[in-house]
């Protein structure tokens, strides 16, 4: 089937193909000797980067302008945007996480968590302002719902890969990405407060007994475009295991703790991704 612009995301919808070419999103039925378009959508800025599917709502992550989260109205067959982001993110990768939520990573080395304000109700996004422009007015005059931030995280290289994984069967489920370097990391939940409260703790703590060779700020770094918001650098925290004893002894009393309390703790986390 010919289409004028290039299919940069393709996936299944409804027992469709849903493509998104260049900057419009369309669904496909199958015909008997082409693709049929049922629906189109052309209001998206610059271009479909990739399309996640989660029940009925779509998460199109556009090349310049974030992700839009939206929904298909089978009534009168259209698309309309339920949310979108209020911050430009030119966008390479994202996977959904829930029916709410969504991670994604951007072309300047940055790792996002977002998620659907809880107002957003389904398909009480109507037209109030009485233009009737094709169920999509909220979008066109900005009065769609916006998208929370929940983490922000500098990688400091392009991802190139971004997804849902469970490496071994032992391990729990974590978000596993790739970079344009080589590099493999993941993103795993603490399971405890305790847990949260010792890691945040150890990392203010390595910030100053491991200074970065080029005399720059951790934080600074990990906050490079936007802040730092509810990470920990698991990098830095294993750094403590490279300390000398005698450090490792001194940090490890300010948690009324061993260092081999501590580094079981490391290893925990090792093991629950590992």
């Amino acid at each position: 089937t010919p289409v004028e612009d290039y299919p940069m995301a393709l996936t299944a919808f409804r027992g469709m193909l849903l493509a998104g070419v260049g900057h419009k999103l369309r669904l496909y039925a199958l015909g008997r000797k082409r693709l049929l378009k049922k629906c189109e959508y052309k209001n998206l800025p610059c271009g479909v980067a990739f399309i996640r599917v989660a029940g009925d709502r779509l998460f199109v992550g556009d090349v310049r302008e974030s992700v839009h989260v939206m929904r298909y109205r089978l009534s009168e067959n259209l698309f309309y945007v339920l949310a979108d982001d209020v911050v430009p993110r030119w966008l390479t990768k994202g996977e959904v996480l829930d029916y709410h939520t969504f991670v994604a990573a951007d072309k300047f080395d940055s790792v996002f968590i977002c998620r659907v304000p809880s107002e957003a109700k389904e398909d009480e996004l109507g037209d109030t302002t009485g233009l009737r422009l094709r169920g999509d007015t909220t979008y066109l005059t900005d009065k769609c719902f916006k998208l929370q931030s929940l983490l922000h995280f500098h990688i400091g290289e392009i991802v190139t890969a971004l997804e849902r994984a469970t490496l071994t069967s032992a391990a729990s489920e974590s978000i596993v990405y790739g970079t344009i370097m080589g590099s493999i990391g993941s993103f795993s939940p603490f399971l405890t407060k305790h847990e949260l409260d010792l890691f945040t703790h150890l990392e203010m703590v390595m910030r100053s007994e491991k200074p970065p060779l080029a005399g720059r700020e951790h934080i600074m770094f990990r906050s490079y475009y936007h802040p730092a918001k509810n990470t920990v650098d698991g990098d830095l925290c294993e750094s403590y295991a490279l300390l000398p004893y005698e450090d490792q002894k001194r940090i490890a009393q300010d948690f009324e703790k061993t260092p081999a309390d501590i580094l079981k703790h490391l290893e925990d986390i090792r093991n629950r991704i590992l």
